[in-house]
């Protein structure tokens, strides 16, 4: 079998493109038989991931960042009704965060992913979607893309610390949403500062919002709080950042929950984020969902 390679070459700000001579004879050396296609503009991932399931490329590999996979994710699902069975799904990790390849315990080494890749060696993955588009680490209301939109925005700073930057920021604005919120066995009505919900647990490349996530229990794991102070706020960022004990999920005025959906319902729009991709507008509703088992992954 042949892989597809897709490659999103401005990933980690143009970085992915200047590794690409780096990894494709780690590729060869592994024995992967591949041919690459260039992602050139934002989306294209999908068009070009659905075109390889559909041509017969095993596996899909998505080489960039999470937002790379999350297009690839969703080109493979657009095309299973043409195939049936969908091929493996690997993952180069080109990018900033690269948060999924650390959820899914992947190696940081480029030349022992690409062994790994090599191996065929997969397990099933659990996918989540919101409102029709599937995402498979994290998606988000309020905060935290309030968060993304304000990281785009700057471009004098590399890596992760432009997202610890851009939280900052937002927290300094003090937004809230009124919500109506269900899920499995529950509900909330009441202002909300954050909503994330998490099938992975690390998000941004340094926070963990929704810590008990697994992507293989067939739930999605969702967070929320509302903080009125900005001072409190900001004591709270650090906790965020750890990933066990003394999390953030341990105060009083934060909740976390494991279902199978929620269904949010805000009075004012918000924006939205899946797999740190910003909605084209500001949503007023988001239904969220698993779909357990669904994407072999080679891991």
């Amino acid at each position: 079998m042949v892989a597809k390679i897709i490659l999103n070459p401005y990933s980690a700000r143009w970085q992915a493109k200047e590794r690409w001579h780096e990894v494709a004879p780690l590729l060869r050396d592994a024995g992967i038989r591949f041919q690459v296609a260039v992602s050139h503009k934002k989306g294209e991932g999908v068009r070009l991931a659905a075109e390889a399931v559909r041509a017969g490329f095993s596996p899909i590999i998505a080489a960039g960042g999470d937002g790379t996979i999350g297009d690839v994710i969703n080109g493979m699902m657009q095309a299973e009704g043409d195939v049936g069975t969908l091929p493996p799904l690997g993952i180069l990790p080109l990018g900033t965060a690269n948060d999924l390849a650390v959820n899914l315990g992947l190696p940081t080494d480029l030349a022992q992913v690409c062994k790994m890749i090599a191996t065929g060696q997969t397990r099933m993955l659990d996918l989540a979607s919101v409102n029709g588009r599937y995402f498979v680490n994290n998606a988000a209301l309020g905060l935290e893309p309030l968060v993304t939109v304000l990281q785009e925005r700057i471009s004098w700073m590399q890596g992760v610390p432009r997202y610890l930057l851009a939280a900052l920021q937002a927290i300094i604005r003090g937004t809230s949403w009124e919500a109506d919120m269900k899920w499995d066995g529950g509900s909330y009505h009441g202002l909300v500062s954050l909503i994330s919900v998490g099938n992975g647990a690390r998000t941004g490349g340094l926070f963990y919002m929704t810590p008990h996530a697994d992507l293989f229990d067939g739930k999605l794991t969702f967070t929320f709080a509302y903080v009125k102070s900005r001072l409190k706020m900001l004591r709270f960022l650090p906790l965020t950042m750890k990933a066990g004990a003394g999390n953030i999920v341990e105060r009083d005025e934060v909740f976390e929950h494991h279902t199978e959906y929620l269904h949010v319902k805000l009075s004012s729009p918000s924006p939205s984020h899946a797999d740190g991709e910003l909605s084209a507008e500001p949503i007023y509703e988001a239904e969220y969902k698993i779909h357990p088992s669904r994407l072999p992954i080679l891991i």
